[in-house]
């Protein structure tokens, strides 16, 4: 599974490090999810798309392969 977080962030002008704060992770977990290296709980993926205002289903690319 892949996200556009990192894309997501840009709009807003964010660092992995301010996105980090608002959700309550430290920023290498940003980075992970950004390299699809880490899936999230429900409760993380709902607060990134709340602080980056979008869906859920916005920030995640799944393959269905």
């Amino acid at each position: 599974m892949k996200t556009r977080i990192k894309e997501l962030r840009a709009r807003y002008d964010r660092t992995q490090e301010d996105l980090a704060k608002l959700v309550g992770v430290r920023r290498e977990t940003i980075l992970f999810l950004e390299k699809g290296k880490y899936n999230p709980s429900l409760k993380l993926a709902h607060d990134i798309a709340k602080a980056l205002q979008t869906s859920i289903d916005e920030f995640f690319i799944f393959d269905d392969d």
